[in-house]
Formats: structure tokens, sequence, C-alpha cells
């Protein structure tokens, strides 16, 4: 006999409509991942930004104002968001227009996606400062890759 508390909760398949298909086929587009990724990764870039610009403090705080100090502050804050919208930008795109080719090219959806993709923009990031740096990058941000998927994977 069946549990007093349980319910039958089979629905009658609905088919996705024309509209859902559409919207699944766009978003597993690359260009359309690796755009939404950079749009993305440019506003945590931003948030992120405002609050280590925020967090600065200028060296003369006893002979300014608090009209110098706003300023200051929103100076601050201002070319920090620039300067790390540029950079979570370039690192979302990079990462998710990666993962998504060797994704569709392998066929699969496991951690060695992530692992090449990380390595890959952590090599393309750091690659202007010289080899070994763009070698250590690469292990770095791949190994950083899987720690946040293990993570984020439950």
């Amino acid at each position: 006999m069946g549990d007093s508390n349980s319910q039958d909760t089979t629905a009658p398949y609905r088919p996705p409509s024309f509209e859902e298909i559409h919207a699944q086929d766009m978003f597993n587009n690359c260009a359309v991942r690796t755009v939404m990724s950079g749009v993305m990764g440019g506003g945590m870039g931003v948030l992120m930004g405002a609050l280590f610009g925020a967090l600065e403090v200028p060296l003369q705080t006893d002979t300014m104002t608090t009209k110098q100090h706003l300023i200051y502050q929103a100076r601050a804050m201002g070319s920090k968001s620039k300067s790390m919208m540029k950079a979570f930008a370039v690192m979302g795109a990079i990462f998710s227009g990666v993962e998504c080719v060797v994704e569709k090219a392998r066929a699969k959806h496991d951690m060695t996606n992530t692992t090449i993709a990380g390595c890959v923009t952590g090599g393309t990031l750091s690659a202007r400062a010289g080899p070994q740096a763009a070698c250590l990058g690469c292990a770095g941000f791949a190994a950083f890759s899987v720690a946040i998927e293990k993570l984020l994977d439950h």
C-alpha cells in the first residue's frame, strides 16, 4: 500500500513550444554565450570596482575637505570600476567561449571542458608577461576553475 502523503504528480507530456526551442537554440550558440558572459563579467567588474574603489583611503585625509574627499572617492571608484569591468568582461568572454567550443567539439559536458577553458583563459591573460607566467596562469586558473566547479556542483 502506498504512503498516504504521496500524490500522483505526473502531468501529461507537453512538447516545448517553438519559442522555447528557439530560445534554447539561441543560448546554445557559442557566440551568444561569449557575449553574454562578457557583458555579465563586465557588470560584475563594475560592482567589484565600485566596492574596492570605495575602500581606497586617500593619503592626505587630514588636509582634505569633505568635498575633496568625496571627489577623490568618486574618481577612485570610477577608475577602479572601469579597469575591473574590462578585466572581468575579457575573462568571462574568453572562459565561456572556450568552454562552449570545447564542449561542442567533445560533445560532452564534464570537468575536462572547465579545465581546458581555465587553462586557456589563465594563459591568455598572463601571456604578455612571458611563457613562464603564461604556464603559471594556465595552471592557476585551471585549478581555480575546477575548484569552483566542484564547489558549485555539490
